[in-house]
């Protein structure tokens, strides 16, 4: 399902792009870890993706070989290929993924510059261990929204089923990820999840 052509001007791809940059300052589990706020922001106040558009995106590049935030450009894609030409396609594609690579990097680089010098000091050490948390919590909550197709409660229970199963034994045993992953394409593909 796709959304209607859209009329955007520049204050709204001006609007992406700043929303993007300010995203990137939160990413700190990585562009991924936006991915509710990019789906409010997106779908529900601007109405510019379909909650399929979104969904599809995130798991089309979480799906393919390369970075993970490559879904910002599918993202981008779609706002301006729902703005009616190819040319808004590519525009929405470099305004997002500027907007969520440029801070984040050059914040990134700074940061790891001081940390390096600094690693000794309780207080970086203490910054590291205090992330995790946060980190970990912004992914549970993109997962959540993924399952929950941008909506109220997850109602597929076989997928939520394997997803635990295989946390369990990615964390219980040796097994590597892609024999995991490998297991759920295949019951996938059998119409099992």
């Amino acid at each position: 399902m796709s959304a209607p052509v859209l009329l955007l001007d520049w204050h709204d791809w001006l609007d992406l792009f700043a929303h993007f940059l300010m995203l990137s300052l939160m990413s700190l589990g990585g562009a991924i870890s936006t991915t509710s706020e990019m789906q409010r922001y997106l779908v529900e106040r601007q109405g510019w993706l379909s909650h399929a558009q979104f969904s599809d995106s995130v798991a089309l590049a979480q799906a393919s070989p390369g970075p993970n935030v490559l879904f910002v450009a599918l993202l981008g894609w779609h706002v301006g290929m729902n703005a009616g030409s190819i040319t808004a396609a590519l525009s929405g594609v470099v305004i997002s993924m500027v907007g969520i690579m440029l801070p984040s990097t050059i914040f990134t680089y700074q940061v790891a510059q001081w940390a390096h010098r600094n690693a000794g000091l309780r207080a970086v050490r203490a910054f590291k261990q205090g992330m995790a948390p946060l980190v970990i919590a912004m992914l549970l909550s993109t997962a959540w929204l993924l399952a929950s197709r941008g909506g109220g409660q997850p109602d597929h229970w076989p997928l939520w089923l394997l997803t635990l199963a295989t946390c369990i034994v990615i964390w219980r045993t040796r097994l590597h990820l892609l024999w995991m992953l490998g297991l759920g394409a295949l019951l996938g593909a059998l119409g099992v999840v």
